[in-house]
């Protein structure tokens, strides 16, 4: 009833435009009062059942009024009014002198409509509101604080200038979030993996210098922290390394051959051997080695079958890989502070993510080795490593049973999980991610970032299905939740959900004709040393849209959990019945985005979100609307993507979620709380057919 009578409302705005009632804005203006109270007391002095009370009776007031127009000042009227009437003395005054403050902003830029609206922008980074009051209070130094005004800026700007205002208008309510807002308007992409062995080959350049191919172990490690860094400057989300054993790997050949050049060379300086061997001819032998894994008798033929230089061989292999192993160890640990560093200490950097695992050559085993030794003592008075994330990957015949390879390395993960280290579980024989492997490709070994993201699918061209040089050009998420509390009719749910997958959509293909039209210039690493895909055909003026198209856009969803629960009574670990609701909810949506990607000829990808500030998000504005709701609107934050509540027992939790994870090929996690052996639970999650996973001890 009263939605009907509500439904009928027009709202009058300053500018004399006429626009649909929507209670979602009042909902979000009471509570940024109430928030900014809280924070000047740095307590929690309300809680949502305030707002919501205040809420309702505005809503109450407007419905009594029995008119189908208001003007929005009216509305704020009301607002003052039950606020004060209410006895919340501090958000009145707190309230009122915003509405003045914003009176004041128009009143200056009284003949350009939009302008006020960058005073407000500016405003907000020195008001009490609880989402800009936390950044600068979290802010240590002026660079930072630059950084936010920055961000606040761009944010504002994108959303009058750039965003259509129905995609401003959802993002605002809570119906989506439109992932990276403030760098919109730049036009950055989000992720990529990076291809290291391609940076390598040939060297590649910086803003300020020129960097040769690497010689040696140490400087592959180097030369992977710049690379990251350099790439991470034009982008706006996680890095990746897909096959980092790999690409490493011909780093430790080089280091070995020096090394075992260099200790045949330490012993003839003391010895008389010099006059018994050929040494152009060890040098060319040394030369031709394509492994250090090979039968140092090779070298007995420069011996004259003299026993004491067959010892002499047999010694200086042992030594050589000995020191080799210790650069590699150094070299991994440099590698993971720097990284550790530079994504700490830097307030634009964010995580990256290291694939590794599954080389069983000597040079990839020793690699993944220190590395993992690395992550296991952390960075000095017992802190853990921050990032990079380890992603190991896991497949039957390289690691993953006991006769292979590989096997003891996948132990040695298990035990990092048992300690919970930031590790993360790739399944790469999952049925999704194994029909994508091209025999003794590692390329098209799918890999993850941190929070799932997943690359591999290629809509476009499935010779370039790979997950090298490609990445997340951008991403938003639909508040599933917020759909199931407007509509419990599930005719009127799926309408309303195929018109929210509509609508982001567009607003993604919005946002990709301005990443687009950005030229190859301007993103100096990313672009013009050809870490994406298809940039090496691009020159310095052109658009990089070409090669743009190679990526994924991601449609991810929040809160399936608590969708069901509104729609059935019972999330989908305790009824069948909302279990299959549940993967018909999530079958719709990626039917939906591949017909999306089919007639638009892009890689339109759905996904899981785990973004816990998102989830905070929609929850805090759906409780000031809905109320407390139990079980849905009465936690901290909403659950992510289709996971079940962390306090299920693992054996439901990998049961439940694993269909879901092949019809997220955007992105999907399982993350599971075990008391028992890790190893047991990556078997189970493996025969359950989970793409990846994060395990927690407890």
């Amino acid at each position: 009833m009263i939605e009907d009578i509500l439904a009928r409302v027009i709202v009058v705005k300053r500018d004399g435009k006429k626009v649909n009632f929507d209670g979602t804005k009042i909902a979000i203006a009471i509570k940024k009062g109430f928030d900014s109270v809280e924070l000047e007391s740095e307590s929690k002095k309300y809680s949502e059942d305030d707002i919501n009370k205040i809420y309702n009776k505005v809503i109450e007031k407007i419905v009594d009024l029995k008119t189908d127009r208001i003007k929005i000042e009216e509305i704020q009227d009301l607002i003052e009014e039950e606020i004060k009437a209410n006895g919340y003395e501090d958000v009145y005054k707190s309230f009122s002198e915003y509405r003045e403050n914003r009176t004041q902003s128009r009143e200056i830029f009284f003949d350009e409509k939009r302008k006020h609206k960058f005073l407000k922008a500016l405003e907000k980074l020195g008001l009490k509101t609880k989402e800009n009051a936390e950044i600068i209070i979290d802010n240590k130094n002026a660079m930072q604080t630059m950084s936010a005004y920055g961000s606040t800026i761009s944010q504002e700007f994108a959303t009058s200038y750039l965003i259509k205002k129905k995609f401003a208008d959802s993002h605002e309510n809570g119906d989506i979030n439109i992932h990276n807002l403030d760098f919109y308007p730049i036009g950055t992409t989000e992720s990529c993996q990076i291809d290291l062995e391609k940076l390598f080959t040939d060297g590649f350049s910086t803003e300020s210098s020129v960097v040769r191919e690497p010689q040696n172990i140490f400087t592959y490690s180097i030369l992977s922290v710049i690379a990251i860094s350099g790439n991470q400057k034009d982008q706006s989300g996680e890095q990746g390394i897909p096959a980092f054993d790999y690409y490493m790997a011909p780093g430790v050949l080089k280091s070995f051959k020096k090394q075992f050049r260099q200790t045949i060379y330490d012993i003839l300086e003391y010895t008389d051997y010099d006059k018994f061997i050929a040494i152009n001819g060890i040098e060319r032998e040394i030369d031709k080695l394509s492994t250090i894994d090979f039968n140092i008798e090779e070298f007995y033929k420069f011996t004259r079958n003299a026993d004491e230089l067959k010892r002499m061989f047999r010694i200086v292999y042992k030594s050589a890989l000995e020191k080799t192993n210790n650069q590699v160890y150094q070299s991994m640990e440099a590698f993971v502070h720097n990284l550790n560093s530079l994504c700490t200490d830097n307030l634009n950097s964010k995580y990256t993510a290291i694939n590794l695992g599954t080389d069983t050559s000597m040079e990839g085993r020793m690699i993944t080795e220190n590395f993992l030794r690395c992550i296991d003592e952390g960075i000095g008075n017992k802190k853990s490593i921050v990032t990079p994330i380890t992603v190991f990957k896991v497949k039957n015949g390289v690691n993953y049973d006991k006769n292979d390879k590989n096997y003891d390395l996948f132990k040695k993960a298990c035990k990092l999980a048992e300690e919970n280290k930031n590790i993360r579980f790739a399944f790469l024989d999952s049925t999704y991610n194994i029909q994508k492997y091209k025999v003794g490709d590692y390329n098209t070994e799918v890999a993850y970032l941190s929070d799932g993201s997943r690359i591999i699918d290629n809509n476009i061209d499935e010779d370039k299905e790979i997950v090298s040089s490609r990445g997340v050009i951008s991403t938003t998420t639909i508040n599933l939740p917020r759909i199931a509390l407007k509509h419990q009719d599930l005719e009127e749910f799926f309408n309303e959900l195929d018109q929210k997958l509509e609508l982001v959509k567009d607003q993604l293909l919005e946002r990709l004709e301005i990443q687009g039209n950005k030229k190859v210039y301007n993103f100096p690493f990313l672009m013009k040393q050809n870490v994406w895909i298809d940039s090496e055909k691009l020159k310095d003026e052109d658009k990089v849209r070409k090669a743009l198209k190679q990526g994924i856009m991601k449609i991810s969803f929040i809160g399936l959990n608590e969708c069901l629960i509104v729609l059935k009574g019972k999330n989908h670990g305790e009824s069948k019945a909302s279990q299959e609701l549940g993967i018909k909810i999530i079958e719709t949506m990626k039917n939906k985005v591949d017909e999306f990607s089919k007639k638009y000829n892009l890689n339109f990808a759905l996904a899981g979100d785990t973004t816990k500030e998102i989830a905070k998000e929609f929850m805090e504005v759906d409780r000031v609307i809905f109320g407390k709701i139990k079980d849905v609107t009465d936690k901290e934050e909403y659950t992510p993507s289709f996971e079940l509540p962390k306090e299920y027992d693992s054996e439901t939790k990998i049961k439940i979620e694993s269909p879901y994870h092949e019809l997220t090929n955007g992105g999907h996690i399982t993350e599971v709380c075990i008391k028992g052996n890790v190893e047991d639970i990556i078997k189970e999650m493996y025969k359950k057919d989970i793409g990846f996973a994060k395990i927690n001890k407890i």
